[in-house]
C-alpha cells in the first residue's frame, strides 16, 4: 500500500508534513483559494497551482486505495490471494496495473476456457505448455471424455486452446508490456465509413488519417473521436510494420514472454496457433479500445487544461473602470438590442434599433444611437461579437465618423454565455420587470466594465472557452472551471 501524503509529496517537491496539512483542510471543507490565502502557515506556503494540483492526486490515490482493498477482498473469499500475489497489488501504483493484477480473478461470466477446466483439460494445457516435445493429438486422446462433452480429439485441443488463450492474456506483466509497445509504437488510424463521404463532409481532413498515437494532438483526437461518435469514421490503432513480416509483433512477444519458440518440435506449430488466437481474439481488440480510451482521456485533460486558461483569461482581462457604456447586442431581423449603463453598471435606458436587413433603418438607428451617447456622457460602446456583430460595429464607427464631436471608444467583446444570463434566475432577480431580449445587452456592457464580476454571473461552461467543450467529461470540465473561477476571483479579492 503507497503511503499517500509521501507519494504527492515527492511528486510536488515538498514535504509530507505540508502534504497532510493540506489534506486536512482539504478534508475539514476548507477550498483551495481559502487555504492558499489564510492557511500558508499551517502548509508552508503551498500555493493554488500545487493545491489545485495535490487536490486532484488526493482524489486519484484516495479511489485507487479503495479499489485494491476491494480486490483484495474479492481475491480472499475466492481463496486465490497468494503472499505473492498480494505484495504486487499492494505495489501497484496506478489503477490499470491493478486492474491488470485482478483480471484473473474477476468475477465474469463462464468463459469457454471456464468451461475446459471443468471438464478436466487444464492438465493437458500445462503439459503442451511446458514440454512442447510432446505430441498434442497423442496427449489429447486421453483426456477425451464424452459425459464431460470432450467427445474428440479435437475438442481436448480446442479446450486446451482456450484455457491457454485465457491465461496468456490475463498475465499482467505481458499486457503491461504490450499496452506500453502499442503506445510506443502505435499508429492512430481514422478511416471514412463507406456511404458517409457525403454526410461527413466537415470530417473530410479525417477520411483518410493517420499519425503516431503517442504524439497525437488533443484536437485532432476529439475530432476523430466525434466523428466516430457521429457514425462518420471509423478509428483503430495499426502499426507500421513490413508486408514481408510474416508475423504480428505483439504476437512474437507473446510467444517470448511464455518463452515459447518455433524449434519443430510436436507442439509448437499447436503453441503458435494459440499464440495467434491470444492475439487476435482476445487481446487486439481489448487493447485497442484500451488505448483508444486513454487516448481520448489524455485529449480530454489537455483540452480541459486550455479551457481552463481560457477561461481565465476571460476573468482577468483588464476592466474598461467605472465609464458610462453602451452595450450592443447585434442582430438582424430582431433588430440590435441597446443598453446603456452608467459608471456602477446601472441599466439607465433601453431600446431596440433596425439599421440591418430587412428593414435597413440605418441612418435613423445611427441617430438614435449618437443621441443615447450624447445624453448620458458614453465614453464605451461595447458590441457583441456573434451574429451582425461586423454589419453593427460598422454602424458605431460610422456613428462616431459623424459626430466628432463624441469621444466614445467601441471595443468588440465576447458574447458567450450572455444568452444564458439572460434567462437565468440571477438575471431575473436583477431585472425582473426588463424583457429577458434586453437582458443580453446590459451583460455584454457591463463585461466590459468589469469582467470578472460580470462573468462569475454565469455557468463557467456556457461561457464558450472551447470547440471541443461538448466533447469532454462535463464532470472534470465543470470541476476545473469552477476552480479556475474560485481562483481568480481570490486573486482579485
Amino acid at each position: 500500500m503507497i503511503n499517500i501524503a509521501d507519494t504527492i509529496a515527492n511528486e510536488l517537491g515538498v514535504n509530507s508534513i505540508q502534504v497532510n496539512a493540506a489534506v486536512a483542510l482539504l478534508d475539514e471543507g476548507a477550498t483551495v483559494p481559502f487555504i492558499a490565502r489564510y492557511r500558508k502557515e499551517a502548509t508552508g506556503g503551498l500555493d493554488d497551482t500545487q493545491l489545485r494540483t495535490l487536490e486532484e492526486r488526493l482524489r486519484y490515490l484516495r479511489e485507487l486505495e479503495e479499489r485494491r482493498e476491494a480486490i483484495l477482498k474479492s481475491i480472499a473469499e475466492q481463496e486465490k490471494l497468494t503472499p505473492e500475489l498480494e505484495s504486487a497489488i499492494q505495489a501497484a501504483d496506478t489503477k490499470t496495473r491493478l486492474e491488470d493484477l485482478y483480471l484473473p480473478y474477476k468475477p465474469k461470466r463462464r468463459t469457454k476456457g471456464q468451461i475446459a477446466r471443468e471438464a478436466g483439460l487444464d492438465p493437458l494445457a500445462q503439459s503442451l505448455l511446458q514440454d512442447p516435445r510432446l505430441d498434442p493429438e497423442q496427449e489429447a486422446e486421453k483426456f477425451i471424455n464424452a459425459e464431460q462433452g470432450v467427445a474428440d480429439v479435437k475438442a481436448a485441443l480446442d479446450g486446451a486452446k482456450y484455457i491457454l488463450m485465457e491465461q496468456f492474456s490475463e498475465d499482467a506483466d505481458l499486457l503491461a508490456r504490450l499496452r506500453g509497445y502499442l503506445f510506443q509504437n502505435g499508429i492512430l488510424t481514422a478511416k471514412v465509413v463507406t456511404g458517409k463521404e457525403e454526410e461527413g463532409a466537415k470530417f473530410r481532413d479525417y477520411f483518410e488519417h493517420s499519425e503516431p498515437l503517442k504524439s497525437a494532438p488533443s484536437h485532432r483526437a476529439l475530432a476523430i473521436f466525434r466523428g466516430r461518435n457521429e457514425g462518420i469514421l471509423q478509428a483503430s490503432i495499426t502499426l507500421d510494420q513490413d508486408e514481408e513480416v510474416i508475423t504480428h509483433p505483439c504476437e512474437d512477444m507473446i510467444a517470448q514472454h511464455f518463452e515459447l519458440r518455433d524449434e519443430g518440435r510436436a507442439a509448437d506449430k499447436w503453441l503458435a496457433e494459440v499464440v495467434r488466437w491470444t492475439w487476435r481474439i482476445k487481446l487486439l481488440t481489448h487493447l485497442e479500445t484500451e488505448l483508444l480510451g486513454d487516448l481520448r482521456e489524455r485529449a480530454e485533460e489537455e483540452a480541459i487544461k486550455v479551457f481552463a486558461h481560457n477561461l481565465k483569461d476571460l476573468l482577468m482581462a483588464a476592466p474598461a473602470g467605472p465609464r458610462a457604456t453602451m452595450g450592443l447586442d447585434p442582430g438582424l431581423r430582431t433588430g440590435v438590442k441597446v443598453a446603456i449603463v452608467d459608471a456602477t453598471g446601472q441599466l439607465v435606458e433601453h431600446g431596440t434599433i433596425f439599421p440591418h436587413a430587412p428593414r435597413n433603418q440605418w441612418d435613423e438607428s445611427i441617430a438614435v444611437i449618437a443621441a443615447l451617447c450624447k445624453k448620458y456622457n458614453v465614453e464605451l460602446i461595447s458590441i457583441g461579437n456573434g451574429t451582425a456583430s461586423r454589419e453593427t460595429d460598422k454602424l458605431a464607427a460610422e456613428m462616431l465618423k459623424k459626430h466628432p464631436d463624441l469621444t466614445a471608444q467601441k471595443i468588440m467583446v465576447s458574447e458567450a454565455g450572455a444568452s444564458v444570463y439572460s434567462a437565468s434566475e440571477f438575471a431575473a432577480r436583477e431585472f425582473p420587470k426588463l424583457d429577458v431580449s434586453y437582458r443580453g445587452a446590459v451583460s455584454i456592457a457591463r463585461r466590459l466594465q468589469d469582467p470578472l464580476a460580470e462573468l462569475v454571473k454565469i455557468e463557467p461552461k456556457a461561457i464558450g472557452v472551447g470547440q471541443y467543450q461538448h466533447d469532454v467529461s462535463q464532470s472534470k470540465m465543470a470541476r476545473s472551471l469552477d476552480a479556475v473561477v474560485e481562483d481568480c476571483v481570490n486573486a482579485v479579492g
